[in-house]
């Protein structure tokens, strides 16, 4: 039996495969009444309060990190992840676009990505900050 960090992405089981499946599921909430969906009711609300929610979910998982809570840090986790895909859903974006930026970084440093996009990106320094 393959180990679940050894799994491949293409796997039904595998985290890629449970992220599209969170992502079609928002899609399809997007519609829905705001009163008995979650993802409805975020996104009625329109991107500055989808932005919103999505930074004080990567704060609360922050937090936990610091903190050295593993298991809130687990659960603070799978809230910034599916705030994310809220943030997607919202601005239009597919997880297909974020695995192939994935896919293109793959086998690059960190650093070298980094020098490479502080070329492009106006104020970026080549440390990053």
């Amino acid at each position: 039996m393959t180990a679940p960090a050894e799994r491949s992405l293409l796997e039904p089981g595998s985290t890629a495969a449970v992220l599209d499946r969170l992502f079609e599921t928002v899609v399809a909430r997007r519609d829905a009444d705001p009163n008995v969906s979650h993802s409805a009711r975020l996104l009625s609300r329109g991107t500055h309060k989808v932005a919103q929610k999505f930074g004080e979910e990567a704060v609360e998982c922050l937090i936990e990190a610091v903190a050295g809570n593993g298991d809130k840090l687990i659960g603070e986790s799978a809230d910034v992840l599916y705030h994310l895909i809220v943030l997607w859903v919202d601005a239009g974006l597919r997880p297909d676009a974020v695995w192939n930026e994935l896919r293109r970084r793959e086998g690059i440093s960190g650093i070298t990505e980094k020098a490479a996009r502080a070329r492009w990106l106006p104020g970026m320094s080549e440390t990053g900050d």
